[in-house]
């Protein structure tokens, strides 16, 4: 069975004249967001890691063990945490500890990371960019698997049959890696034999479709068990009852957002051009009413047969009403009706 749930980054509201609000009450407001996913069925909850003014949540283990104690359900996990610039056993205790408190909803979901502010806030070098990736990801493979191990690399000092508590009550705690697009970033989570999310939030998603059967083909080739093998497609997306009203409300905010990104990144100004782009068959947007969304998703599905799919929800700060109107119909409306669609 699909399964449909929302990432997050924890985007911060701005009022009228463009100044930031709170974010306590954007942190307040998440926790009713993830209670009301959570009531209306919805499979998964991720939220981001970001250590920039516009975003509320610089340490996702927070939220979701918040989230742990007014759910019962959802599965409840990161999107992502910048691996490079943490320390893996923390990192294991945090999410073993949220996995122990939410009865094993907890998921552990790491990347790269698409900002690089973290590395000199922990004392890191940017150019151990992906040194450092490939050791923590190995480290932190390894303690998941073995309670007591003994590891050697360049970036810690060793370690010499040392135990990482506490311990999750099942045998391993979920992990997935999250990828941009990179042939190397795949062949990873093949290696790892880790389920593989990819954001797509750009051109035409069928331009994905190499990637993921590359990810089958180098999974199957490093044998891990095929029951284990899963893909996700995570987007950005925003639902209301009237389609086209909803995308003109939300552009404004969404454009903001990426102009914000862009100016720092050398992008042009983003236009409506692109945004309506987007939102069309061939784009990498689901904004509008529920109708148009489930099309899409069970297209997307044909073309790339994922497991998981993850509507990217707050981009730009839309206010918590309108949050919570679209998460009720991604619930209530889009997810049942893909479900039906795809059972077998």
């Amino acid at each position: 069975m699909i399964e449909l749930g929302v990432g997050m980054f924890g985007d911060i509201p701005t009022d009228d004249n463009g100044e930031i609000l709170s974010a306590g009450d954007r942190l307040r407001d998440m926790v009713e967001e993830i209670k009301l996913m959570d009531a209306v069925g919805l499979d998964f909850f991720g939220i981001g890691e970001h250590h920039r003014p516009e975003y509320a949540v610089s340490a996702p283990e927070i939220i979701l063990a918040a989230a742990a104690t007014v759910t019962q359900n959802i599965r409840l996990g990161s999107a992502v945490s910048v691996l490079s610039s943490a320390d893996p056993i923390r990192l294991y205790q945090q999410y073993s500890s949220i996995d122990l408190l939410s009865k094993g909803r907890a998921e552990l979901v790491v990347g790269r990371g698409s900002f690089t502010e973290s590395f000199p806030l922990f004392g890191y070098k940017l150019a151990d960019y992906d040194e450092l990736f490939e050791e923590k990801l190995d480290l932190l493979v390894r303690i998941n698997q073995e309670p007591t191990l003994s590891w050697k690399g360049k970036f810690r000092e060793p370690m010499v049959e040392q135990s990482v508590y506490p311990r999750t009550e099942k045998e391993q705690l979920d992990m997935w890696i999250a990828v941009g697009g990179t042939p190397e970033s795949v062949l990873r989570a093949g290696k790892y034999g880790l389920p593989i999310i990819f954001a797509i939030i750009g051109g035409n998603p069928a331009q994905f479709q190499p990637l993921f059967e590359y990810y089958r083909k180098a999974y199957a080739h490093f044998k891990h068990p095929q029951v284990a093998q899963k893909t996700a497609v995570h987007m950005h997306g925003f639902f209301g009852k009237d389609g086209e009203q909803t995308a003109r409300n939300y552009f404004p905010h969404y454009a903001s957002q990426m102009n914000r990104i862009g100016y720092q990144r050398g992008w042009p100004p983003y236009t409506r051009e692109q945004f309506q782009f987007g939102r069309g068959k061939e784009g990498a947007l689901l904004i509008g009413d529920a109708s148009a969304a489930v099309d899409k998703i069970l297209y997307l599905h044909e073309i790339l047969g994922f497991d998981r799919f993850s509507v990217h929800m707050d981009v730009g700060g839309p206010d918590h009403r309108s949050l919570m109107q679209s998460i009720e119909i991604l619930g209530t409306e889009i997810a049942p009706a893909v479900r039906k669609a795809l059972a077998h």
